[in-house]
């Protein structure tokens, strides 16, 4: 069977341009977005809150849901969030960005924690 990739254009372009990246996390992040829709992590908040100090940078290569949680700011980088994701984040003190406006915000992490969330 042939492998075909995401049938959204705009996850094609996006998985493009970070394959153009220079970081490897970038990359990696690509490699996770090109697999099928039904195998992108869904990511919770109390498992943010367990895995990340405060200030800490999470990369979520799929959607972050609102379930539990937050009690210390981060910034959440992901394809999509649930709207009750974004007022917890929001509401801790973090912030919420999408990987696009990541890649020209965040050229460089130097001085920042930085961990890819995959289940």
């Amino acid at each position: 069977m042939k492998v075909t990739g995401s049938t959204n254009i705009m996850v094609r372009k996006l998985i493009r341009k970070l394959e153009k990246a220079k970081r490897p996390l970038w990359r990696r992040v690509a490699e996770e977005l090109s697999s099928p829709s039904r195998k992108r992590p869904y990511i919770n908040l109390y498992k943010i809150n367990k895995y990340s100090k405060p200030n800490d940078v999470i990369v979520v290569p799929g959607k972050v849901l609102g379930i539990g949680k937050l009690d210390h700011p981060v910034t959440v980088i992901a394809l999509d969030f649930s709207r009750s994701a974004i007022e917890k984040i929001r509401t801790a003190g973090g912030e919420v960005m999408s990987i696009n406006k990541a890649l020209e915000t965040f050229k460089d992490f130097k001085g920042k924690t930085v961990r890819l969330m995959k289940q």
